[in-house]
């Protein structure tokens, strides 16, 4: 007798398997993405899930059960099939799998791959954008850095990109000798790349043959009687050292590595990972898992290396690990191949290694601790907002679940609007929708657009759309009494009865709609407006004005994108006197948009060809826009 799969909704979808390598991805009867899993021959992995007599940890049985449709991905190779998994984990965020949360950007400085390269601060490092080197612990302390390397090295100090050509006469820096302009056209490219050698050596941990050559240089200058240059090259030496000192010196054969560590308990797992450049510690970073209460420490690391090397800007000559991974070989093939050269995973059983994992696991110890303690807080917290709002604004049952809209135009144009969501006071993000408006009156009308949105979004739900299953608590709208009235007309009119507040701006002021027994006025129909005012401090009144500003980042943010997708292809287009040339030295210098918008006017004054009026032309648009 034939025995039936654990989930007989799959039985046919089993028979059908292809034997190649590949990735499988399992989904619920809704179509949501429930796991991602690579295998050398997908028709035994993916079989194995559902034999009867499969013996599986309760995370799996669970998964087993809910699964309603199975998809394969076939690849060339188990290496293909090992990227594939790390890209569609980070595409679904899939809730059996162990995920890896970062809640924080760590600083990285790059030293950009430009004809004329510079140093750059970033959270985000991108791919072809230069060598990254990081991430490090603190902001400060980088800035610290850059502050020193500017100043012992005769970098580009104003931040912007040089083609080598003489484009403008030569600042203050030059003629103090921390800059070789290449803005003017006096650098000579050589030397400029003898410059920037020195200083990526220095940032690779090789600061001691940086140091041993300043100091040879001192010391000559000084037998040559050349005291002045003698006393700034020995200033240069002091301020190098003093960066170092505040390096902590773990590992004297002076490798480049990482060690990683895990602290797993009931309540899941957290990871340590200390960053040692050049023998020093450089930096650390702490991460919480997912997904991950009921995985095995090895399953933890394994799923962290993966997700994590996948996207790191750089990966070191030697990785050091707790446990041994069951994919060990193929992961340290595929590292290897990010890397270009050999990389070691290595699980140390002794001595100097072992010290480090240790020390690794202490702080990943602390770490899940303290994350514990913020979730019971933020609960807590959560909780009493909930309470707190729901019951100034007289709702029978606490609001949840909570959808926040906002309209984003500029005189009418490119009108976009957007739902935010928050379930238990925690933000929703896959639950996030947006709408690009039909409405396109000759004269901006934002009731009209709210209108719109509204009843597009409640019409999906009555319609069945699976995007739109869920009903929400309460709906927050960003607006006063004119945004609050058009979102009730658009509900009414298909018969259903959501809670509705408005938020307006300034004031804080909470706009409760009540129905009289009469009509008030041709907009606003039989409702009139309670007003209810809570302390600036109240986590009530706070956890409404997060929904509100979210909403409205939400919407910009789209509207945004909207705008610079037009045909010419970027919103600068849209500022008299910017055209194409100008664009170009803008983009160029800062590297998109939003890093235009974050400059200040003196920066943007100083971009080639611009003027004062200009720039304060330009921040004014981009700061209103």
């Amino acid at each position: 007798m034939v025995r039936k799969p654990l989930n007989e909704h799959v039985t046919d979808q089993l028979k059908g398997l292809p034997t190649q390598p590949g990735c499988y991805i399992y989904r619920n009867d809704e179509g949501s993405v429930l796991y991602v899993g690579k295998a050398i021959n997908l028709r035994n992995r993916v079989r194995s899930y559902f034999r009867a007599s499969a013996d599986h940890s309760p995370r799996i049985e669970r998964l087993v059960k809910k699964v309603r449709q199975i998809e394969t991905l076939v690849v060339d190779s188990e290496l293909e099939a090992l990227v594939l998994e790390c890209n569609l984990i980070k595409e679904h965020r899939p809730p059996f799998n162990v995920r890896l949360r970062d809640d924080k950007s760590y600083p990285y400085i790059v030293v950009t791959g430009e004809k004329y390269p510079r140093l750059i601060f970033t959270r985000n490092p991108r791919k072809g954008q230069g060598k990254a080197f990081g991430p490090y612990t603190s902001a400060s302390s980088v800035r610290e850095t850059l502050h020193v390397l500017h100043k012992v090295f005769p970098l580009i100090p104003c931040g912007k990109s040089w083609s080598g050509k003489a484009e403008q006469k030569p600042c203050l820096y030059y003629h103090m000798g921390q800059c070789l302009a290449p803005c003017a056209g006096l650098s000579d490219r050589n030397d400029y790349a003898e410059v920037i050698s020195q200083v990526q050596r220095f940032l690779e941990g090789k600061e001691a043959s940086v140091i041993e050559t300043l100091e040879a240089q001192m010391t000559t200058a000084a037998e040559n009687l050349e005291f002045e240059r003698a006393a700034t090259l020995r200033d240069k030496v002091t301020a190098l050292r003093t960066v170092l000192e505040r390096q902590k010196v773990l590992s004297e054969d002076g490798q480049d590595r990482d060690v990683v560590a895990v602290v797993k308990d009931e309540r899941g797992a957290a990871i340590q990972i200390l960053y040692i450049r050049g023998g020093r510690l450089i930096g650390q970073h702490q991460y919480i898992l997912d997904g991950s209460s009921e995985a095995s420490p090895t399953e933890s690391v394994q799923e962290f290396v993966k997700q994590y090397y996948a996207t790191a800007p750089e990966v070191p000559r030697e990785i050091l690990l707790p446990v041994e991974l069951e994919e060990m070989a193929i992961i340290q093939s595929w590292l290897r191949q990010r890397k270009g050269s050999a990389v070691t995973l290595h699980v140390p059983q002794g001595g100097e290694g072992l010290r480090l994992v240790d020390m690794a696991a202490a702080n990943a110890a602390q770490t899940l601790k303290t994350f514990q303690l913020e979730m019971e807080e933020k609960d807590a917290w959560a909780e009493k907002a909930i309470q707190e709002l729901s019951e100034a604004i007289e709702l029978h049952t606490p609001a949840l679940r909570i959808e926040g809209y906002d309209i984003s135009n500029i005189q009418g144009k490119a009108p976009v609007g957007s739902m935010v969501v928050t379930e238990n006071g925690v933000p929703a993000k896959d639950e996030y929708r947006r709408f690009k408006i039909k409405y396109t009156p000759e004269d901006p009308n934002d009731f009209a657009m709210m209108h719109e949105v509204i009843t597009r979004r409640l019409k999906n739900f009555l319609e069945g759309d699976e995007n739109f299953n869920k009903l929400p608590d309460l709906i927050m709208i960003d607006g006063g009494k004119g945004q609050l009235g058009a979102a009730l007309r658009a509900r009414d009119s298909l018969g259903l009865s959501v809670p509705m507040v408005g938020l307006a701006k300034r004031q804080e002021i909470i706009f409760v709609p009540e129905l009289s027994d009469f009509v008030i006025d041709e907009e606003l129909g039989r409702y009139q407006f309670r007003e209810v005012i809570l302390p600036l401090n109240s986590p009530g009144l706070m956890l409404a004005r997060k929904l509100r500003d979210e909403a409205h980042r939400f919407a910009l943010t789209y509207h945004r994108k909207v705008r610079e997708s037009r045909a010419h292809g970027s919103i600068l287009d849209e500022i008299p006197g910017i055209g194409p040339r100008r664009r170009r030295i803008l983009l160029r210098t800062f590297g998109s948009v939003d890093g235009i918008r974050r400059a200040s006017v003196e920066d943007i004054a100083a971009v080639p060809t611009l003027t004062l009026r200009q720039a304060r032309q330009i921040h004014e648009f981009l700061r209103q826009e």
